[in-house]
């Protein structure tokens, strides 16, 4: 049977999840999962957000991860990284006798106290959600590697200081990933370098507050009251600074949300139809028909 909606994961939920061998924690902040497959896990069968920065890395074998709806093949020395709010799901697992890999866990109060410019970093999400896997290079899987087993160690240690030397060592580890992306954002630092540092600020805004309100609203004015500023002023400033309009980044975050749902869950069209605040069936399907190019039967049963 499908699941109903897709659930919240939080780290608690996840230590419930694998066994205790298997992970080393600091409170309900931060954890590392170093898993090996196992009949009984199950944690990311059903899609899931969580709240949280998520960094999977895989050591050996080979699964298939589905982020935001889009799949991608993990493999050996595999990274991907998601930030809050992604919605995550394990589609497949194949060689699942030989895979190993490893789970950083960590809150975003936690994430929040690391050693870098973390709104920086996360200011990418943007170009995350559409590139969240990178491969590693043999260097960078050493160096990872090591990286995660210092954490390992200085958490299974007596140390007083334990929390402040955690967050040393991950906030060497994100500088060091976030540096692997540098290639695949030029695009958008150079667009980014063309815009000023109101309208990179405001677009940040838009993004969360979009995120936080699209199941209810979906009209630029709402989003335009928020940030004091008039509907016309708001689309420029979007378009100028990510290259899609403000109705677009709109759409695209209930589209995702209707396609989740459709795909899997068993909730009644008319139910999702209320979810998503549409007025009637009829303008929900002819909204989602106009963005897929299907109906909302179509796409639920292809």
């Amino acid at each position: 049977m499908k699941n109903t909606t897709t659930y919240n994961l939080s780290i608690s939920k996840l230590m419930d999840y694998f066994p205790p061998a298997q992970w080393r924690g600091i409170g309900d902040d931060f954890c590392m999962f170093n898993v090996r497959y196992d009949e009984r896990l199950h944690a990311l069968d059903y899609p899931c957000r969580f709240d949280g920065l998520l960094m999977l890395y895989c050591v050996e074998g080979h699964l298939k991860l589905s982020v935001n709806l889009n799949e991608y093949d993990i493999r050996d020395n595999h990274l991907v990284i998601t930030t809050p709010g992604n919605i995550l799901k394990v589609s497949q697992v194949a060689g699942s006798k030989q895979l190993k890999y490893v789970i950083v866990a960590m809150s975003s109060k936690f994430a929040m106290g690391l050693k870098v410019d973390l709104k920086k970093i996360m200011n990418e999400g943007i170009t995350l959600m559409e590139i969240p896997v990178m491969k590693l290079d043999e260097g960078m899987s050493s160096l990872m590697q090591q990286h995660l087993s210092l954490v390992a160690n200085v958490i299974n240690s007596d140390s007083s200081f334990r929390e402040d030397s955690v967050t040393s060592i991950v906030s060497s580890m994100i500088c060091l990933v976030a540096g692997l992306w540098a290639d695949r954002i030029n695009e958008l630092r150079e667009e980014a370098a063309q815009t000023t540092t109101r309208s990179c600020m405001i677009l940040e805004q838009f993004i969360r507050l979009v995120g936080q309100y699209h199941t209810k609203y979906r009209n630029v004015g709402f989003y335009a009251d928020k940030l004091c500023l008039t509907p016309k002023y708001l689309s420029k400033l979007i378009k100028t600074a990510s290259g899609k309009s403000a109705p677009e980044w709109i759409d695209s975050y209930v589209i995702l949300e209707a396609k989740n749902l459709l795909k899997y869950s068993d909730i009644a069209i008319k139910e999702i139809v209320y979810r998503l605040n549409f007025p009637n069936q009829s303008v929900f399907y002819k909204f989602f028909k106009a963005r897929t190019g299907m109906t909302p039967s179509e796409y639920r049963n292809s």
